[in-house]
């Protein structure tokens, strides 16, 4: 503290102890409007605060979902307890299971808005993101696939049983496997902004996911409930028992895409933004009323074309442009 001139008047000392806050009325104009705008300063802080945490609450709900859909999955009759909600899950519980994946989906879609709509996406909230689609994406698709795959084939060929239940499980292993590989590399290469998710390197494990997920189902569908040994006769318990058969087999293709490097496109990015044409916009409305009517084959029968859409497109390309290093041949 610099001295004071000489003949100046000293300041007055301090009073000791806390101060006292004037009263409303007391305040002449300039105060309270900087009392308000202290205050408003305060309530939007802790506003942003509160907004800042909505991107991992809702990963964290994606990764409490894909934990839900194993949970359900493993419900058993003769062990379950008399609980109201687990007797109501283990109603159709592949049913269900299937259902949280895809809400688990619907999570991962959110989280990713509210970190660029708040403009705080971080590294921490990328990391927690991969780990949440590990377990919602990776292993739970695979762990109901391999449940569903058990309960209706265990007593089809109980001479080959041994060989089928390793053949299965490795490539359940297998699917987990590319689906951590795959959010390894999105986490790599991974940058922040829209302007950068208008494709995907690989079947994204999401989409990976709704075919399994979807495909079950589907499945689903053609039984009646509980009737888990396809005792009926006709065309569709036969067709529910090839799908079972086949399910093995859509698990091992979604995995091997997810790991590829076809490039697929960003849904909503790419369609869903921007101008819109009348022909996108009654496509748009057909499609919701599909889902509305038939979802459950709507969403299967959309997952696989979506699925098979990349390697379709790889070959398309891939044809033209050897067609194009063929010379033409001379005129005659």
């Amino acid at each position: 503290m610099t001295d004071l001139p000489a003949g100046s008047p000293q300041p007055e000392p301090r009073p000791k102890g806390k101060r006292k806050r004037l009263r409303r009325k007391d305040l002449t104009d300039a105060q309270r409007e900087h009392r308000r705008r202290r205050t408003r300063r305060h309530g939007r802080r802790a506003y942003i605060r509160s907004v800042y945490s909505l991107p991992s609450l809702a990963t964290l709900g994606n990764a409490i979902c894909g934990f839900a859909a194993v949970w359900v999955a493993m419900l058993d009759p003769a062990t379950v307890t008399h609980d109201r909600w687990t007797q109501f899950f283990l109603q159709n519980h592949f049913l269900n299971a299937a259902y949280f994946i895809f809400l688990a989906m619907i999570f991962d879609a959110v989280d990713g808005r509210l970190a660029r709509l708040t403009r705080h996406t971080t590294d921490f909230g990328g990391q927690l993101d991969s780990l949440a689609d590990v377990v919602s994406f990776g292993f739970a698709p695979m762990f109901l696939a391999l449940k569903v795959f058990h309960d209706f084939t265990h007593d089809a060929a109980p001479e080959l049983w041994p060989i089928v239940s390793k053949t299965v499980w490795s490539i359940g292993a297998l699917y987990m496997s590319c689906a951590m590989i795959r959010l390894a590399r999105f986490n790599v290469s991974n940058e922040h902004g829209e302007q950068h998710h208008f494709s995907f390197l690989g079947l994204p494990s999401p989409g990976a996911a709704a075919v399994v997920a979807s495909f079950i189902l589907m499945q689903q569908d053609l039984i009646e409930p509980g009737d888990h040994g396809l005792v009926r006769h006709g065309a569709t318990a036969d067709v529910a028992a090839a799908m079972v058969w086949c399910l093995p087999f859509v698990v091992l293709g979604s995995g091997l895409l997810m790991v590829s490097t076809i490039r697929y496109p960003h849904l909503v990015n790419r369609y869903l933004r921007g101008r819109r044409s009348i022909q996108r916009l009654v496509f748009t409305v057909v499609l919701l009323l599909l889902l509305v009517i038939v979802h459950r084959y709507t969403l299967g029968v959309g997952t696989l074309v979506y699925a098979l859409s990349g390697p379709g497109s790889w070959a398309t390309a891939r044809l033209r442009r050897r067609s194009a290093l063929v010379p033409p041949m001379p005129p005659v």
